[in-house]
Protein backbone atom coordinates (compact mmCIF):
# COMPACT_ATOMS: atom_id res chain seq x y z
CA UNK A 1 0.00 0.00 0.00
CA UNK A 2 2.26 2.75 -1.32
CA UNK A 3 1.32 6.35 -0.51
CA UNK A 4 2.89 9.63 -1.55
CA UNK A 5 4.22 11.47 1.52
CA UNK A 6 4.02 15.26 1.60
CA UNK A 7 5.62 17.71 4.00
CA UNK A 8 3.14 20.14 5.51
CA UNK A 9 5.14 23.27 6.31
CA UNK A 10 4.06 25.80 8.95
CA UNK A 11 0.89 27.63 7.96
CA UNK A 12 -2.18 29.45 9.25
CA UNK A 13 -5.92 29.01 8.66
CA UNK A 14 -8.05 32.07 9.43
CA UNK A 15 -11.70 33.00 9.71
CA UNK A 16 -13.18 35.70 7.46
CA UNK A 17 -13.35 38.03 10.49
CA UNK A 18 -9.66 37.52 11.31
CA UNK A 19 -8.68 37.96 7.65
CA UNK A 20 -10.43 41.34 7.53
CA UNK A 21 -8.72 42.53 10.73
CA UNK A 22 -5.31 41.46 9.42
CA UNK A 23 -5.71 42.72 5.83
CA UNK A 24 -8.64 45.17 5.80
CA UNK A 25 -12.43 45.21 5.53
CA UNK A 26 -13.83 43.17 2.65
CA UNK A 27 -10.46 41.54 1.92
CA UNK A 28 -10.38 38.17 0.13
CA UNK A 29 -7.60 35.61 -0.11
CA UNK A 30 -5.39 35.59 -3.21
CA UNK A 31 -4.67 32.07 -4.48
CA UNK A 32 -0.97 31.44 -5.13
CA UNK A 33 -1.19 27.74 -5.99
CA UNK A 34 -3.45 24.75 -5.53
CA UNK A 35 -2.44 22.13 -2.97
CA UNK A 36 -2.76 18.37 -3.43
CA UNK A 37 -6.03 18.20 -1.51
CA UNK A 38 -8.89 19.35 -3.76
CA UNK A 39 -10.18 22.84 -2.93
CA UNK A 40 -7.21 23.70 -0.70
CA UNK A 41 -4.72 26.36 -1.79
CA UNK A 42 -1.69 28.34 -0.64
CA UNK A 43 -2.24 32.09 -0.59
CA UNK A 44 -0.12 35.10 -1.40
CA UNK A 45 -1.04 36.52 2.03
CA UNK A 46 1.45 36.03 4.85
CA UNK A 47 1.35 36.80 8.55
CA UNK A 48 3.63 36.90 11.57
CA UNK A 49 2.93 34.51 14.44
CA UNK A 50 3.95 35.97 17.80
CA UNK A 51 4.40 33.91 20.95
CA UNK A 52 5.58 34.81 24.45
CA UNK A 53 9.26 34.19 23.59
CA UNK A 54 9.69 34.94 19.91
CA UNK A 55 7.96 35.39 16.56
CA UNK A 56 8.01 33.71 13.16
CA UNK A 57 7.48 36.00 10.18
CA UNK A 58 6.26 35.33 6.66
CA UNK A 59 3.95 32.37 7.40
CA UNK A 60 1.59 31.47 4.58
CA UNK A 61 -2.17 31.46 4.95
CA UNK A 62 -3.94 28.47 3.42
CA UNK A 63 -7.38 28.85 1.95
CA UNK A 64 -10.25 28.81 1.87
CA UNK A 65 -11.20 30.67 5.05
CA UNK A 66 -12.25 28.43 7.94
CA UNK A 67 -14.74 28.55 10.79
CA UNK A 68 -11.92 28.70 13.39
CA UNK A 69 -8.41 30.14 13.43
CA UNK A 70 -5.65 27.55 13.46
CA UNK A 71 -1.86 27.86 13.43
CA UNK A 72 -0.01 24.68 12.42
CA UNK A 73 3.63 24.61 13.49
CA UNK A 74 6.29 21.95 13.97
CA UNK A 75 7.23 21.14 17.55
CA UNK A 76 10.50 23.01 16.97
CA UNK A 77 8.59 26.11 15.81
CA UNK A 78 6.19 25.98 18.76
CA UNK A 79 9.02 25.74 21.27
CA UNK A 80 10.95 28.53 19.55
CA UNK A 81 8.10 31.01 20.10
CA UNK A 82 7.48 29.79 23.66
CA UNK A 83 4.28 27.84 23.08
CA UNK A 84 3.65 24.26 24.21
CA UNK A 85 3.73 21.67 21.43
CA UNK A 86 0.21 20.19 21.50
CA UNK A 87 -0.41 17.43 18.94
CA UNK A 88 -3.95 17.57 17.55
CA UNK A 89 -5.95 16.70 14.48
CA UNK A 90 -6.75 19.66 12.28
CA UNK A 91 -9.79 21.53 13.58
CA UNK A 92 -9.43 20.24 17.16
CA UNK A 93 -8.16 23.43 18.78
CA UNK A 94 -10.09 23.42 22.07
CA UNK A 95 -7.73 23.95 25.00
CA UNK A 96 -4.64 24.52 22.83
CA UNK A 97 -2.25 27.46 23.27
CA UNK A 98 -2.90 30.81 21.64
CA UNK A 99 -0.74 33.44 20.00
CA UNK A 100 -0.93 36.79 18.24
CA UNK A 101 -1.35 36.98 14.46
CA UNK A 102 -0.02 40.15 12.82
CA UNK A 103 -0.85 41.33 9.32
CA UNK A 104 -0.32 44.55 7.40
CA UNK A 105 -3.53 46.18 8.68
CA UNK A 106 -3.85 44.85 12.23
CA UNK A 107 -3.36 42.05 14.68
CA UNK A 108 -5.53 39.45 16.36
CA UNK A 109 -4.87 37.66 19.61
CA UNK A 110 -6.27 34.14 19.45
CA UNK A 111 -6.81 32.45 22.80
CA UNK A 112 -6.36 28.96 21.31
CA UNK A 113 -5.51 27.37 18.00
CA UNK A 114 -1.75 26.67 17.92
CA UNK A 115 -1.22 22.98 17.16
CA UNK A 116 1.34 20.51 15.95
CA UNK A 117 -0.73 18.63 13.38
CA UNK A 118 -1.21 14.94 14.07
CA UNK A 119 0.27 12.80 11.31
CA UNK A 120 -2.48 11.76 8.94
CA UNK A 121 -3.25 9.88 5.75
CA UNK A 122 -5.88 11.29 3.38
CA UNK A 123 -7.70 8.54 1.48
CA UNK A 124 -10.55 8.41 -0.96
CA UNK A 125 -13.39 6.07 0.07
CA UNK A 126 -12.49 3.80 -2.87
CA UNK A 127 -8.85 3.42 -1.80
CA UNK A 128 -9.80 2.96 1.85
CA UNK A 129 -12.22 0.17 0.91
CA UNK A 130 -9.67 -1.49 -1.38
CA UNK A 131 -7.00 -1.41 1.35
CA UNK A 132 -9.39 -2.32 4.19
CA UNK A 133 -8.83 0.92 6.10
CA UNK A 134 -11.52 2.67 8.14
CA UNK A 135 -11.86 6.40 8.83
CA UNK A 136 -10.09 7.19 12.11
CA UNK A 137 -7.98 4.01 12.04
CA UNK A 138 -4.44 4.46 13.35
CA UNK A 139 -1.71 3.50 10.89
CA UNK A 140 2.05 3.54 10.52
CA UNK A 141 4.07 4.54 7.48
CA UNK A 142 7.39 2.92 6.61
CA UNK A 143 10.07 5.07 4.96
CA UNK A 144 12.91 3.54 2.95
CA UNK A 145 14.83 6.77 2.38
CA UNK A 146 18.58 6.43 1.90
CA UNK A 147 20.33 6.38 5.26
CA UNK A 148 17.16 7.22 7.24
CA UNK A 149 14.88 4.21 7.02
CA UNK A 150 12.19 4.48 9.67
CA UNK A 151 8.64 3.65 10.63
CA UNK A 152 6.49 6.49 11.98
CA UNK A 153 3.34 5.56 13.86
CA UNK A 154 0.22 7.40 14.98
CA UNK A 155 -1.05 8.38 11.52
CA UNK A 156 -4.81 8.81 11.62
CA UNK A 157 -6.70 7.69 8.51
CA UNK A 158 -8.96 10.44 7.17
CA UNK A 159 -11.37 9.06 4.59
CA UNK A 160 -13.55 11.44 2.59
CA UNK A 161 -14.89 11.74 -0.92
CA UNK A 162 -13.21 15.09 -1.56
CA UNK A 163 -9.72 13.91 -0.56
CA UNK A 164 -6.77 12.82 -2.71
CA UNK A 165 -4.57 9.97 -1.46
CA UNK A 166 -1.55 11.38 0.43
CA UNK A 167 0.17 11.15 3.82
CA UNK A 168 1.11 14.38 5.62
CA UNK A 169 3.95 14.95 8.07
CA UNK A 170 5.42 18.18 9.44
CA UNK A 171 8.87 19.59 8.74
CA UNK A 172 10.50 18.08 11.85
CA UNK A 173 9.31 14.61 10.84
CA UNK A 174 10.18 15.19 7.19
CA UNK A 175 13.74 16.21 8.04
CA UNK A 176 14.14 13.20 10.35
CA UNK A 177 13.41 10.74 7.52
CA UNK A 178 14.94 12.80 4.66
CA UNK A 179 11.57 13.12 2.94
CA UNK A 180 11.79 14.88 -0.43
CA UNK A 181 9.20 15.68 -3.10
CA UNK A 182 8.02 12.39 -4.58
CA UNK A 183 8.85 10.31 -1.49
CA UNK A 184 6.63 7.24 -1.25
CA UNK A 185 5.90 5.50 2.04
CA UNK A 186 4.36 2.12 2.72
CA UNK A 187 1.23 2.01 4.88
CA UNK A 188 1.36 -0.50 7.72
CA UNK A 189 -2.05 -1.19 9.25
CA UNK A 190 -0.75 -2.01 12.72
CA UNK A 191 0.30 1.04 14.71
CA UNK A 192 3.83 1.01 16.07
Amino acid sequence: MDIIVETSARHVHVTKETLEILFGAGYGLTKKKDLSQPGQFACEERVTVVGPKNKIENISILGPVRSVNQVELSATDARSIGVGAVVRESGDVSGTPGCVLTGPKGQVEISEGVIVAKRHVHLTPQTAEEWGIKNGQILSVKFNTDGRRAVLGDFVARVRGDFANAAHIDTDESNAVLCAPGTVGIIVKEAV
